[in-house]
């Protein structure tokens, strides 16, 4: 079992800055890797992978956030991280991390691959 425990939502204006965090723990020492994503979700909709790590160094984007948003991994802390910058309204939306245990991590945003999910942190941007 692995938790994951999401902070740093809030409100900012459009233009403005924001640091996800996601705390994990349990089962990082059962040989397996913690593959670790971020997603989205806007009501009604479906969760959308916005940014995800691989065990290649590759990270990924979702092209509307590529060279705004970057994801970061503290293994020594156990956390990942999402720096939002130069957020837009559409950015408004709950934002999930998610994890899933495998011996290489493949960064996909297919939500049905992690088995782990947080308690999500409402993000809102307004003008």
């Amino acid at each position: 079992q692995v938790q994951l425990v999401e902070s740093g939502g809030g409100s900012v204006q459009t233009g403005g800055s924001l640091r996800l965090s996601c705390k994990y723990s349990g089962a990082t020492d059962s040989g397996y890797r913690v593959c670790l994503a971020w997603f989205r979700q806007y009501p009604g909709a479906e969760r959308e992978g916005i940014a995800s790590t691989a065990s290649s160094g590759d990270d990924y984007y979702l092209g509307s956030v590529r060279d705004r948003f970057i994801i970061s991994q503290d293994n020594a802390e156990n956390t990942v991280y999402l720096q939002m910058n130069n957020l837009k309204f559409e950015d408004t939306a709950m934002y999930y991390c998610a994890a899933v245990l495998a011996t290489f991590c493949t960064g996909a945003f297919n939500p049905d691959r992690y088995d782990y999910w947080g308690q999500g942190t409402q993000v809102t941007v307004s003008s």
